[in-house]
């Protein structure tokens, strides 16, 4: 690969950890999911995080992550869903390296964390509702950072890294 990382956007349940891990295989980078290394550094998980500093709090962790996994070099980064919020993350995740832009539908994203219990974000009666509201604010940013945009509905993760691999040529260098 030419690039210096593959950093994977979208919302909740687009597939990126699982796409960013098989992707990271295929072109031998090392995988990082920016939740994960929030999880990691703070001994607590992200609802936690959330409950006890707020989103906000979140908000400046990862973008402290973020900053930090864009200025490394060979990553395939699994980005959380709500990164594309802050300018300061979008513009780390431009300089960082090629950035896909995993899409999925509502119904999708739905059907995917329906059982995930760590997703504070969808800890309501609504959680459709919520992710409808999610997707018209993120979708337009998520588009505004990203090289390359890959459906992934319906599709299978192997087939989704193979159409990711296929792009990738096809782009300009920058």
């Amino acid at each position: 690969m030419l690039v210096a990382n593959l950093i994977l956007v979208g919302p909740m349940g687009a597939g990126k950890s699982t796409i960013g891990r098989l992707l990271a295989k295929e072109v031998r980078y090392l995988f990082k999911d920016s939740d994960k290394e929030i999880e990691q550094r703070t001994g607590a998980d992200i609802p936690w995080i959330f409950d006890v500093e707020g989103e906000q709090g979140f908000r400046e962790r990862e973008q402290a992550m973020i900053a930090e996994l864009c200025a490394e070099d060979g990553l395939v980064l699994a980005t959380g869903g709500g990164v594309v919020m802050r300018p300061e993350n979008r513009q780390a995740i431009r300089q960082g390296g090629r950035v896909i832009y995993l899409h999925t539908s509502v119904e999708q994203q739905l059907e995917r964390t329906s059982r995930d219990r760590n997703r504070p974000l969808l800890r309501t009666a609504n959680p459709g509702r919520v992710l409808t509201e999610l997707m018209a604010i993120r979708d337009p940013l998520y588009r505004e950072v990203a090289d390359i945009i890959i459906e992934t509905d319906e599709r299978p993760p192997r087939l989704v890294v193979q159409e990711i691999l296929a792009q990738l040529q096809s782009l300009p260098p920058r």
